[in-house]
């Protein structure tokens, strides 16, 4: 008789579910414990547990994939660069959408980071960027419409005519959009392309979310999207100075300032600074 099998460890098991999931985009309960020939009891602290890490996501019926992100040079380059601020400010854009709203998100690695948290809310969710929308293709409660055109093979991201064309049919409640740059005469990105089709999402939203980290204040990129005063909120980090959270509140933008999670649960020490106020709390 052959040896029996060995029965995979905490860490095989998980990394198994991962596997299926990110294959599958969803599955079932029924699904994992099947493959894995344990209870459900086991799988789910096991979902528990990844979706702690970011890696999946737990709702109705199942569970979805959120992983990290892809494989391309635009994230491998990028995500790593203040990536605590930047999961930070992707939990406070968060709280800036409401289930059932409708959403345009753009490309960028801290979008790709309030993707994650957004996939298994109802919403309906146009984007023009290929990772995102393979976050939200399998959702069983989300509708999705991707933006057509040329793929930008270092972003997966599709911009140019196409895109524009398709964006100037639709309307959405918000859009949340990245920058590469910001300073006293607004914001900025690096791809002339892109930044036209940006332009339209703000064109085709109610409301225009940046988010972006304090290392992109005062500094300037190749192509100039849009003054200050041209979007509703700005989503950033603590770091951003107090010069700073008086200019852009000044500009008439609500700011929201997100806190990392390891100073969520410190212990305060110290008052907060006058001025450094969440204006995204307030309401008007």
């Amino acid at each position: 008789m052959p040896p029996s099998q060995s029965p995979l460890t905490v860490q095989e098991r998980r990394q198994q579910i991962l596997e299926l999931i990110r294959a599958r985009h969803f599955a079932t309960l029924e699904d994992l414990t099947g493959v894995l020939g344990v209870s459900e009891s086991t799988v789910r602290r096991d979902l528990e547990a990844l979706e702690e890490e970011g890696e999946a996501r737990r709702i109705h019926g199942g569970v979805l994939y959120t992983g990290s992100s892809p494989k391309l040079p635009h994230f491998e380059m990028r995500q790593p660069m203040h990536w605590a601020e930047k999961k930070a400010i992707a939990r406070k854009a968060v709280e800036l959408i409401q289930p059932g709203d409708s959403i345009l998100l753009d490309g960028g690695s801290t979008t790709y980071e309030v993707a994650r948290l957004l996939t298994g809310v109802p919403l309906h969710v146009v984007t023009n960027s290929l990772p995102v929308a393979n976050l939200f293709a399998s959702s069983p409660i989300s509708d999705l419409v991707f933006l057509g055109g040329s793929i930008c093979p270092r972003s997966g991201v599709a911009q140019g005519p196409l895109a524009d064309a398709m964006i100037g049919s639709l309307r959405v409640r918000k859009a949340i959009l990245s920058v590469a740059a910001v300073n006293e005469q607004g914001f900025f990105n690096n791809n002339m392309l892109l930044v036209e089709t940006e332009r339209r999402m703000m064109g085709a939203a109610d409301e225009v979310i940046v988010v972006a980290d304090s290392s992109k204040f005062g500094h300037r990129s190749l192509t100039h999207l849009c003054p200050l005063e041209s979007v509703q909120y700005l989503v950033s980090d603590e770091g951003l100075t107090a010069d700073w959270r008086r200019k852009i509140e000044s500009a008439g933008v609500r700011l929201a300032v997100a806190v990392a999670e390891e100073r969520l649960a410190a212990p305060l020490t110290e008052p907060a600074e006058t001025g450094a106020v969440d204006s995204a709390v307030r309401s008007g």
